[in-house]
This record gives C-alpha cells, structure tokens and sequence, in this order.
C-alpha cells in the first residue's frame, strides 16, 4: 500500500512555483506604489529624474500638509464623495430593479434586452460624450452635479451582475414569500437584497472606485471650480507642481488611500461576490 502521507514532488513543485510566481507579480503591483510613498516622504528638491536611489536621506511628513492646503483637497475630497455615493447609489437602484426583472419576469424579448445591455459593455464611454453632452446641454446641466452623476446613473455591469446573482437563490424561497401574501418589489427588497449583499457590496465598490477614479467627466460637464472632484485638482496640481516631485507624489497618496481603505475593509465580501456570480441562462 502506497503511504498515503508522503507528497507528491511533482505536486509540490507545482506549489512552489505557483508561490514564487504570485511573489514576483506581487512585487510588481506594489513596487511603485512603494515608491510613490517613499518620494512623499522626501525633503522638497531633495527627489529629481537623475537620483539613484528611491529611499529619502531625510523623511518629513509636511509634504502631505502643504499638498492638502495647495491643492485645496478638502473642496475636492467632498465632491468626489457626493458624487460617488450618488452614482453608487443610483447604480444599486437600476442595477436591483433591472437585475431582478430579467432574472425572474417571464416577458417577450427579455433574452434581446439581455443581450443589448450585455452589449453596452463594449462601448467605451468616450464614444458617448458628445450626445451626453447634448442632452446635458439641453437640460441646462452643464456646469452642475447632475452632469457628473446622471451620465452613469445606470451601467450595463451592475444590471448584468446583479441578474446573475439573482439567479442564484432558490426560486422556493420567493414562492414562499407569494403565499405570504408578498408583492414583487417586497419579495425584491425583503427577500433578494439581503440575500445579495456580496454582490451589492461588489457593485458598491466597483462604482464607487470608478467614479472616485474618473477625470473624464469633470473634465468635459464642468468648468466651475466649486464643482472640481479629486482627480481633477490632481490633475491640476501636476501642472502647478511638475517638478516637485515629493509634494506630488504627497498628492497621489492622498487621493488613493480613501479608495484603498475601502476595498480593503470590503475585500472578502468583494471576492465572495465576484466568486458567486457564475454565467446562468
């Protein structure tokens, strides 16, 4: 009889490469954002093109505080905000209302709008501009928050994630439900959204971090100052600070941590979402 016990070598080879594999892909995700950190953290003038090694000689914390009051960070920090969450939050809404009718509802052409919305995924946003433009435009919304939040209020991913989870849960326990006595948007809201949490945290995430991330939109709706976002007084104060490369580095920190501390408190439910949203017909 074989020892059981004893592992394979071929199988354990395998392991060993697979872990030096991960290590070295890790290593290069975070070796910039090593960097990054270490040249915040360098006297002003001290970090040029030519300098041969990426640890500061002397460390300073001022640089996080000049770069918060230059950039004026703290307008742009409440706008990102208010945006995101306003996204996010109407994004939850369509994607759980759309999600639930195309994986439940029985009507004519239900497969066609699938695969219409499925379509949209293919379609970058930029291709759309000029006739979001338009309509923002003959709204009188430019200039406002409405043209950073209604252009992506809705999102072909969220609606396609959301029905894939959807038909995950037991149809029994809605049918349970009707017998109760149980309306449909009571069986959405009282039976399929607690259900789906790993999934509506996902999609909090992903459009959170996405709209946080976006330059595009306050780039081409906005020009009014009191309406600049994150990434566009960072973008900004690159130009003023393109030299600087310690107060510039400060700044990127400080407009990546938010987004970093939240995937990293919802990172299991994240994965546990992605994971349990397998392709169904």
């Amino acid at each position: 009889m074989p020892n059981l016990s004893q592992k394979n070598p071929s199988s354990l080879l395998g392991k060993m490469l697979l872990v030096l594999l991960l290590s070295i892909a890790a290593v290069v995700v975070l070796l910039p954002l090593v960097i990054v950190f270490l040249t915040s953290l360098a006297p002003p003038g001290s970090v040029t093109s030519s300098s041969s090694s990426i640890i500061p000689k002397a460390v300073t914390w001022d640089n996080y505080r000049q770069a918060w009051v230059r950039g004026d960070f703290l307008l742009a920090f409440a706008n990102s905000t208010l945006v995101a969450l306003a996204v996010t939050g109407f994004q939850l809404l369509t994607s759980a209302l759309a999600g639930y009718a195309l994986a439940r509802l029985k009507f004519r052409g239900r497969q066609a709008v699938l695969l219409m919305i499925v379509a949209t995924l293919v379609i970058p946003f930029q291709i759309l501009v000029v006739p979001i433009f338009l309509v923002l435009k003959w709204g009188n919304l430019i200039n406002t928050y409405a043209a950073l939040i209604l252009p992506t209020a809705a999102n072909g991913f969220g609606i396609f994630l959301l029905r894939q989870y959807f038909l995950t849960v037991p149809v029994e326990l809605e049918e349970a439900a009707a017998l109760d006595g149980a309306s449909r948007l009571q069986i959405l809201t009282q039976v399929m959204l607690p259900l789906s949490q790993p999934a509506l945290l996902t999609l909090f995430l992903f459009t959170f971090i996405g709209e946080w991330n976006d330059l595009f939109k306050p780039l081409i709706f906005t020009t009014r100052p009191e309406l600049r976002t994150v990434q566009l007084a960072l973008a900004e104060f690159q130009e003023q600070f393109t030299n600087n490369w310690s107060l510039l580095m400060a700044a990127v920190v400080i407009a990546t941590v938010p987004v970093v501390l939240l995937f990293l408190v919802g990172q299991r439910q994240f994965i546990q979402g992605i994971g349990s949203t397998g392709i169904k017909n």
